[in-house]
């Protein structure tokens, strides 16, 4: 291209849109290389207030606002030794954001990649990209196909924000699997289903049953649609056992809630299904590159946090490239700094994810566990309270910046924890 970026991204989802966006606002040439045509399909609906800041930054979440998304007020949760239904709020911790959005992600990711573009980012979709262009262990461009033709572009910085596929990091690193994690998801859409008690509406399901747990997702008021989706480990799919149709049959039957939200409800979708979500990359940053989302690990959708924890990602993302390309002699700070958050805030949600899973706790463990977490940030002295910073994405946020005093000139300002 004759065009000449100081930022390529590959990827268009959130991780990839925002980290575009921002480091457009900061006054740089970014160029993103969408593989898709948007609006496509996405699954990823239920969205946390944690990255809500960050949408606030970018100048995007009244558009999101005006895209009539059902508001996501909190969770409704079957779970623990006694399996009764409970649910928190994301109103009873303080804070600017008192509910979230439970999004159509096909409308919702168009609409971030549109506003990366009006903030003046080059936006290439279609685009395949093939590999990274190596110049000894450093990375100074990507190699892509788009319309029948091989392209190469260069530039001072490439971020991979490419989602689970990894376009450029799973040649540059490599995974670890979290082995205790690794799960299938299948899923599909009901119409005409009913409401959660009051005082719950607005809010996601999550019930556990024998062998996994459903989420439900209220994404269309109007046609009264839920996504309903089951996720149950791998090892459940045994030779000569159940297949994962009837699993989730079996669940929905054993079901306490979820089964009245589904009473004379119409399935209008079909079956969908994705695995092994858990991982990390071993390494987020190197020579001319660094990864964010998806493309730097997932961690289980338990408490919904993948859009919260790749926006949160992209905006950490954003001010380590800023610092990088402004001040060179600080690039390597910078991008340690970002490593650094990453680590701490994937650690601090994967281990509660894998202390929650465990079914035979009762409520009071579940929060006095979030409270254990939080012990660095006063903020939530209240178990209760940490528990709903915890799935709200507050906690992640804070974790996030919570990084070491050698580095924090690197990526100073760059959010308010």
């Amino acid at each position: 291209m004759a065009e000449e970026f100081d930022v390529l991204v590959v990827g268009g989802g959130p991780a990839g849109s925002t980290t575009a966006g921002l480091l457009a606002q900061r006054g740089h040439r970014v160029l993103v290389l969408e593989r898709e045509r948007f609006p496509r399909y996405h699954i990823g609906e239920s969205l946390i207030t944690g990255m809500l800041s960050v949408f606030d930054e970018l100048g995007v979440r009244e558009r999101i606002e005006r895209a009539g998304f059902p508001r996501k007020n909190g969770l409704s949760i079957v779970w623990g030794a006694d399996r009764t239904l409970w649910n928190v709020n994301f109103a009873e911790i303080d804070g600017p954001y008192d509910y979230s959005y439970h999004v159509r992600r096909a409308e919702f990711d168009e609409i971030l990649l549109d506003h990366a573009r009006q903030l003046g980012v080059t936006v290439v979709e279609e685009a395949t990209v093939k590999e990274p262009i190596l110049d000894g262990g450093h990375v100074t461009g990507v190699r892509y196909e788009c319309g029948g033709e091989d392209v190469e572009v260069t530039a001072p910085l490439v971020i991979d924000a490419s989602g689970q596929s990894r376009v450029l990091s799973r040649r540059l690193t490599t995974v670890e699997w979290a082995e205790d994690l690794r799960n299938i998801a299948y899923w599909t859409y009901f119409e005409n289903t009913a409401d959660l008690p009051a005082g719950q509406l607005g809010n996601i399901l999550v019930e556990r049953v024998t062998h996994g747990w459903f989420w439900a997702i209220p994404v269309d008021a109007v046609t009264r649609r839920l996504s309903v989706g089951y996720v149950t480990p791998t090892a459940s799919l045994v030779a000569g056992g159940p297949a994962i149709g009837e699993l989730y049959d079996a669940g929905v039957a054993e079901s306490k809630q979820l089964k009245l939200l589904l009473d004379g409800a119409t399935r209008v979708g079909d079956y969908r299904s994705t695995r092994d979500w858990s991982y990390r990359g071993r390494a987020v940053t190197g020579p001319g590159w660094l990864s964010t989302g998806d493309a730097s690990g997932f961690i289980d959708p338990l408490f919904s946090g993948g859009v919260c924890l790749a926006v949160l990602g992209a905006d950490a993302a954003a001010a380590a490239a800023d610092t990088a390309l402004r001040r060179p002699d600080l690039a390597d700070r910078a991008m340690r700094a970002y490593a650094t958050g990453i680590d701490h805030m994937v650690s601090s949600f994967l281990d509660y994810v894998r202390f929650f899973y465990d079914p035979t706790r009762d409520r009071e463990d579940y929060f006095q566990q979030a409270r254990s977490m939080a012990d660095f940030n006063e903020r939530y002295p209240d178990a209760r309270a940490a528990f709903v910073a915890v799935i709200s994405g507050r906690l992640a946020m804070s974790e996030l910046f919570r990084i070491p005093r050698a580095d924090e000139t690197a990526l100073a300002g760059s959010v308010e924890t």
